[in-house]
């Protein structure tokens, strides 16, 4: 298990997509699952985050899924905050093999938001709460990935899409040495070569 963190805007989702399809393991995106279930979008639009307790079980749920299909996974976005972090290293801390946090300058991120288009990244002030937030979390879920000697690595999610993808490919292989590479498509569809989430 891989936790990919990043602001929103740093690729997130386009390198969680890619790194699965490149491992054959499944992607995981606590973003794409909040939106999917179209039950919280007036929360998402003021910019505010969902409920820890909603946030778990639906993540919980899907990382059961995948494991009970076989798959490793990428989780994209989770955990966001403390209590998250607690549940999920409390339960899952032997299966987690390192955390990667896309590193992308502010100015840059906004740039790819803008032309992102999504609702929730129209409002600048509703992006830099979004963003004081994460740091404010992040700076919270370190310490204790790193209490359970779990790798954390940073890296430069500046460049074309591919570029970053090798640098993440040569960070999850430190990772995860069984890390092998594959053909088969397990997501459905292409990866797309732009910035999400």
């Amino acid at each position: 298990m891989i936790i990919l963190f990043g602001l929103a805007g740093s690729g997130k989702g386009t390198q969680g997509k890619a790194l699965s399809e490149i491992f054959g393991w499944r992607w995981l995106s606590v973003g794409e699952a909040i939106r999917q279930t179209g039950e919280y979008k007036e929360i998402t639009d003021r910019g505010e985050l969902i409920p820890d307790s909603e946030v778990v079980k639906l993540m919980d749920k899907q990382i059961q899924r995948a494991e009970a299909e076989g798959y490793d996974v990428i989780l994209d976005g989770y955990p966001r905050n403390k209590e998250q972090a607690e549940y999920l290293i409390a339960h899952m801390a032997d299966k987690i093999n390192g955390a990667i946090i896309l590193e992308v300058p502010k100015d840059e991120l906004l740039k790819r938001l803008a032309l992102r288009g999504r609702d929730d990244d129209k409002k600048r002030a509703s992006i830099e709460k979004r963003f004081a937030i994460f740091e404010q979390n992040i700076y919270s879920i370190l310490p204790l990935l790193g209490a359970k000697n779990i790798p954390i690595e940073r890296v430069d999610g500046v460049g074309a899409v591919e570029e970053v993808t090798d640098r993440l490919v040569k960070v999850v292989k430190t990772m995860n040495p069984d890390a092998t590479e594959q053909t088969q498509d397990v997501n459905g569809g292409e990866i797309e070569k732009s910035y999400g989430e």
